[in-house]
């Protein structure tokens, strides 16, 4: 089953032809878009706006806390396995 609809993918090719023809502009500042990627996300939010079948956006807290359980899993081996080498270092004296 496809994530986006064919609409959706309308409105996205017609926000990178006015990115090439310099006419896109962001919403709040009103400066012209320059980034490819700045433009794909202009047409996706406007297919949401409109109710068209786009996946939902991941927000930026997911994705740090994400960021986080991963340092915080790879830190705390790192500490366990040293504690026990300390360990088995001084049993052996």
């Amino acid at each position: 089953m496809a994530k986006y609809s064919k609409k959706a993918s309308a409105n996205v090719e017609r926000s990178m032809k006015k990115r090439k023809a310099g006419t896109l502009k962001s919403g709040k500042s009103g400066k012209t878009v320059k980034s490819r990627k700045q433009a794909i996300a202009i047409g996706l939010s406007e297919a949401r706006a409109e109710g068209k079948k786009v996946p939902k956006k991941k927000s930026a807290r997911k994705v740090v806390k994400k960021a986080a359980k991963i340092i915080a899993k790879k830190t705390t081996r790192k500490t366990a396995a040293r504690k026990t080498a300390a360990k088995k270092k001084s049993s052996k004296k």
